[in-house]
């Protein structure tokens, strides 16, 4: 048997972080070294996250200087990030020199939004602010792992929740040709994507069974999903965005819409999909429309489609901690340790939520 590959998770604490800490505690390839949370270090994690008390019964949050106390010099490293957005790349360039000092092996999945964007301008603009590790830029790629084979680079920035959802939707579609290269997104969010700190949002009695838009076709998100779309299709893709907060806590449904470029049948689309994840354990293209309930805790996307010849939608289902973050960047991490990709994400969602 090899040697379990050491598993650190920065931001350990949060939402994300919480979800990656559940998925390593069982997978058969990773074990957790340090789940990192200067807030919280110290502090048992099961005081923190009360589903974990038997899986992580004993084990404390660490400071962020203290990540790798209990790793041996070379050894092999799967490093989450769940750190804040502009915050995650410095902390993620002071932990790779770190590992240079002690000659570890260790491939990095950001699930933040640092390394989203292949070109620092383009990332300073969305986000306002000077990025924190330009330098590490060409050493990420972001992508789906249904929409690329291999990657060329050693570490992942894995895309939005709702840039996960919308990329399942949209690629396949632009690579077809059937419609032209401008689509109309309505994406409806849980409130967990809004992160674990209280705020108006998220608040209960604001969120219970209400229902909003927010930041119509300005979210930041619109153009790192443009951007990923045109990348992965190879098509030059204009998105019209607009997001709704729902009234639940987990998932994320998405509906594209776009013109055909010709007369389309629902049979035309749905082989489109069908051939598009015939290789991809984690989609499956679904008679009918597709529901929350039945992908929420699994790293499952439903997608379905409609048609009236002239026009399509395309809808798409996902939990947006799990496929859309912590369920993604194990995914990813499997493929850069080379592991079988269902590693740690086979198990069924609880349905019923």
């Amino acid at each position: 048997m090899t040697a379990p590959i050491q598993t650190v998770v920065l931001g350990a604490s949060g939402y994300v972080g919480g979800e990656l800490l559940r998925l390593i505690s069982g997978h058969p390839d990773f074990e957790l070294a340090a789940a990192v949370s200067d807030s919280r270090a110290g502090l048992p994690v099961a005081e923190t996250f009360a589903h974990l008390s038997q899986v992580l019964a004993g084990t404390t949050f660490v400071a962020r200087d203290a990540w790798s106390d209990a790793i041996e010099d070379d050894s092999n490293i799967a490093l989450f990030s769940a750190a804040p957005h502009g915050a995650s790349a410095s902390i993620i360039k002071t932990i790779l020199s770190a590992a240079d000092d002690k000659n570890l092996n260790i491939h990095v999945v950001d699930s933040s939004a640092d390394f989203r964007y292949s070109e620092q301008p383009a990332w300073e603009a969305v986000y306002g602010s000077e990025h924190g590790a330009p330098e590490l830029l060409q050493e990420f790629t972001c992508a789906l792992p249904e929409h690329v084979d291999t990657i060329a680079t050693p570490h992942v920035g894995h895309p939005g929740c709702f840039a996960t959802a919308t990329l399942l939707a949209a690629v396949p579609l632009m690579r077809s040709g059937l419609t032209n290269r401008e689509v109309f997104v309505t994406g409806v969010t849980g409130s967990t994507g809004s992160g674990r700190s209280p705020q108006a949002g998220t608040h209960h009695p604001e969120r219970n069974s209400n229902l909003y838009a927010y930041k119509p076709l300005a979210h930041r998100h619109s153009p790192e999903i443009a951007g990923l779309a045109t990348t992965a299709s190879g098509c030059d893709t204009t998105v019209h965005f607009v997001p709704h907060s729902g009234p639940f806590s987990r998932g994320i449904h998405i509906t594209l819409q776009a013109k055909t470029t010709s007369a389309v049948s629902e049979e035309q689309l749905r082989d489109v999909y069908a051939k598009a994840y015939a290789n991809s354990p984690f989609v499956e293209v679904v008679s009918g429309t597709p529901r929350l309930k039945n992908v929420v805790g699994s790293n499952m996307c439903h997608i379905s489609v409609a048609t009236d010849g002239q026009s399509v939608v395309v809808m798409s289902v996902i939990d947006n901690l799990v496929k859309g973050a912590a369920g993604g960047a194990v995914q990813w991490m499997n493929r850069l340790w080379n592991l079988p990709e269902t590693a740690g994400l086979t198990a069924a969602g609880p349905g019923w939520t």
